[in-house]
């Protein structure tokens, strides 16, 4: 099947076509369902406006888009939209001009010169202390054998600090229980890597294998690691509900689902000294200063500094 170029500037027809063009590069699902779900919102409101072709946004429009973005309020708690959430639907905008621009369908890349707002540096919400995951993970022992699979899931999201979408993905031929080491295969980037695992969290997966994944293993099972009570794998929104429930159990004041254990890990091993550069490796990020978050929520080493130095804390 031909990628097929607009035969009008119409914004629909546009739009689709980006979409499509995004999927011709091997962009992940998520990623094009996202930008068109953000696509779709500016779609509706260029719509309001009587503006339903490609050619009337120009930089003075986004200046207007993003006034409105600033201003709109959520309708279930009447909050603002976060500035990560309106640079990304500005950012979606500018993009899809600059594609049709350098595929030929636009004459002129008439958002070039906009300036996409500054989002500054957000910390994770508070994160779970050792003891906190310790209190969490043993709520699953009221839950029996669902609450035994609960327990390896939580074990092995803190003990790898892999990503939701890559423990979902787990299969039974990436665990290697001699090396302790978990293969995470394509992951965000669409990059393979190997990451340690506890002996703790192996011994909570090798008991799940055992005790509980035979009896939920059916047709639809396939190689997938961790199951769900149907025996399909996990999907996303199951994993966060799974995690959620078990922090709210634990009574610490704290919320959050997956990545909690993902911050947790991180920052629990900068406490302890690890190089970022080994801690950027183990989270697989791409990008240095994308792990650097976790040396400024680590008060470890500041505590003590300030503690020696702070002729306040000497009284």
């Amino acid at each position: 099947m031909l990628l097929t170029k607009p035969a009008s500037l119409a914004l629909p027809g546009c739009i689709h076509y980006y979409l499509d063009v995004c999927r011709a590069k091997g962009q992940s699902e998520n990623t094009v369902v996202s930008k068109e779900a953000a696509l779709s919102l500016f779609q509706q409101w260029c719509e309001a406006l009587g503006i339903i072709s490609l050619e009337q946004v120009d930089v003075d429009l986004l200046d207007s888009y993003q006034q409105y973005l600033h201003q709109y309020r959520k309708v279930r708690n009447g909050e603002p939209l976060c500035r990560a959430t309106i640079r990304y639907r500005l950012t979606v905008v500018k993009v899809l001009i600059r594609t049709l621009f350098v595929k030929g369908v636009l004459e002129v890349n008439s958002t070039e010169h906009f300036e996409l707002p500054k989002i500054g540096r957000r910390l994770p919400k508070p994160i779970l202390s050792k003891l906190e995951v310790k209190k969490v993970l043993q709520q699953s022992e009221h839950y029996g054998q669902r609450g035994l699979r609960d327990r390896a899931i939580m074990e092995t999201y803190y003990a790898s600090g892999i990503r939701r979408s890559e423990l979902g993905t787990l299969t039974l031929d990436d665990l290697d229980f001699e090396q302790y080491q978990l293969r995470v295969n394509q992951g965000k980037g669409f990059k393979d890597r190997y990451v340690p695992i506890a002996k703790s969290a192996c011994f909570w997966i090798y008991r799940y294998l055992k005790e509980v994944r035979t009896r939920l293993a059916n047709e639809h099972s396939g190689k997938v690691l961790f199951l769900a009570n149907n025996g399909k794998p996990f999907r996303a929104a199951q994993l966060s509900e799974l995690v959620a429930k078990y922090i709210k159990l634990s009574d610490i004041r704290k919320r959050g689902a997956c990545n909690q254990y993902r911050h947790a890990a991180a920052t629990h091993m900068v406490d302890n000294g690890a190089d970022i550069r080994h801690v950027q490796e183990f989270l697989g990020h791409a990008d240095l200063s994308t792990t650097q978050i976790y040396v400024h929520v680590s008060m470890v080493k500041l505590r003590e500094v300030y503690n020696r130095t702070h002729p306040a804390a000497q009284k």
